[in-house]
C-alpha cells in the first residue's frame, strides 16, 4: 500500500516536471538552468532556505487540519476561515500577555489560536452530527463568516487606528527567529513538526485515533464497534479546526508580530493540496509542504528567466494528478453519492 502510493506520488511529479520542461522550452530556455536557478534560490541559499521553511509552516498546519477529517471520512474546506479567527485569537491574547515568562505567554498564545480554531471546525461537525448537513457546505460558508467577522471586529474594536492589524503582541509572546539570514522563518516551523508527529501518534497509538480511521473506512462498521458517530464527527472536526487554528504560531507569534487582515490567505486551500500530495499521513505531509514551499519561493526567484506562473504549472499539475489517484477523495465521492 505504501509501495503504491509512494509511486503514485512520484509519477505526479514526474508529470508536473514534464509538462513544466515543455512550457520553459517554449519559452526559450533551459530547463535544467531553471530548476538549478530555483533550488539554488531555496536549499542552496540560508535566507531562500528560511524562506522556504516560513513558507511551509502554515501548509503543514492546513495540511494536518485537512489529512485529520479525511481519515475520519469528513471533508474540512473550511481551514481558511478556522486560522483566520486562530490567528486573529493569538494576537489578543498575545498583547495581553506582557509581563509572564515566555514560556506561559506562548502556550497560552497557541492555546487560543487552537480553541477558536477548534470551536469554528466543531460547528459544521455538531451539525453533520445533529441534522446530516454536509460540513463541505457548511465549511465553505463559514468561511466567508470567519473573514467577515474577523474583519468587522478588527475595525471596530481590535485594529490600530488607520490600520489592518491589531497591536503588537508582547515581546515574551514573539517566538524566536531561526537566523536563517534574516528570513522570516521561526520557531513556529519546529512546532508545527512537533504538530505532525503528535498527529501521527493519536491517529495510529491512541483509541480516539482508531475511533476516527474506524469512522472513515465505515461509519457502519464503526457503530457496530461501539464507536459514537456523532462525537467522532465532531471530535473530528474539532481537532481539525484546531490545527488550523495553529497557523499564527508562524505568522503572528514569528513573522508579523500582530494579526493583520488577510494573513496566510490561501494556506487553507493549499492544504488540500498537501494533504493529498501527502496521502492524509502527518509525516508524509511534512515533505509535502516543504515542496509547495520551495516552489512559492522558488517561483519569485526564476521570474527573471520564466513566468513565475509556470512553477503555479507544476502545482496545479501535481494536485491534479494526486488528486486523480486519491483513494479518500474516490471514497468521499462515494459517500457523497450516497
Amino acid at each position: 500500500m505504501r509501495t503504491r502510493a509512494a509511486t503514485s506520488i512520484a509519477i505526479a511529479l514526474l508529470i508536473a516536471m514534464a509538462a513544466a520542461s515543455l512550457l520553459i522550452l517554449a519559452y526559450g530556455q533551459s530547463p535544467g538552468h531553471v530548476y538549478a536557478v530555483l533550488l539554488g534560490h531555496t536549499w542552496g541559499d540560508r535566507y531562500g532556505l528560511g524562506q522556504v521553511l516560513f513558507k511551509s509552516t502554515p501548509l503543514i498546519f492546513t495540511g494536518l487540519a485537512v489529512a485529520v477529517a479525511f481519515q475520519a471520512g469528513l471533508f474540512n474546506i473550511g481551514a481558511e476561515g478556522q486560522l483566520l479567527v486562530g490567528g486573529l485569537a493569538m494576537a489578543l491574547v498575545g498583547a495581553r500577555c506582557g509581563g509572564l515568562p515566555a514560556p506561559l505567554a506562548i502556550g497560552l498564545c497557541l492555546a487560543a489560536g487552537a480553541l477558536a480554531g477548534a470551536a469554528l471546525g466543531a460547528l459544521p461537525g455538531w451539525l453533520r452530527a445533529r441534522f446530516g448537513a454536509h460540513e463541505v457546505i457548511n465549511t465553505i460558508m463559514l468561511n466567508f463568516i470567519a473573514q467577515a467577522l474577523a474583519l468587522w471586529l478588527g475595525r471596530r474594536f481590535f485594529f490600530v487606528e488607520q490600520t489592518v492589524h491589531t497591536p503588537a503582541i508582547a515581546d515574551c509572546a514573539r517566538l524566536p527567529a531561526l537566523g536563517l539570514a534574516g528570513s522570516a522563518a521561526s520557531v513556529g516551523f519546529a512546532l508545527a513538526l512537533l504538530a505532525a508527529i503528535a498527529v501521527h501518534g493519536l491517529m495510529r497509538h491512541t483509541r480516539l485515533g482508531f475511533e476516527l480511521r474506524a469512522l472513515g473506512q465505515s461509519a457502519t462498521a464503526a457503530a457496530a464497534g461501539g464507536v459514537a458517530i456523532g462525537r467522532a464527527i465532531v471530535v473530528a472536526m474539532a481537532l481539525s479546526g484546531g490545527l488550523a487554528g495553529l497557523v499564527g504560531a508562524g505568522t503572528v507569534l514569528g513573522y508579523k508580530g500582530y494579526y493583520e487582515e488577510g494573513i496566510a490567505s490561501g494556506s487553507g486551500f493549499m492544504g488540500i493540496a498537501v494533504a493529498l500530495l501527502g496521502r492524509n499521513r502527518p509525516l508524509w505531509i511534512v515533505p509535502a509542504a516543504l515542496l509547495f514551499g520551495t516552489l512559492a519561493h522558488g517561483g519569485l526567484a526564476v521570474n527573471a528567466l520564466v513566468p513565475k506562473e509556470i512553477v503555479e504549472v507544476i502545482q496545479a499539475i501535481v494536485i491534479l494528478a494526486i488528486a486523480a489517484s486519491s483513494s479518500d477523495l474516490q471514497r468521499l465521492a462515494a459517500q457523497g453519492q450516497r
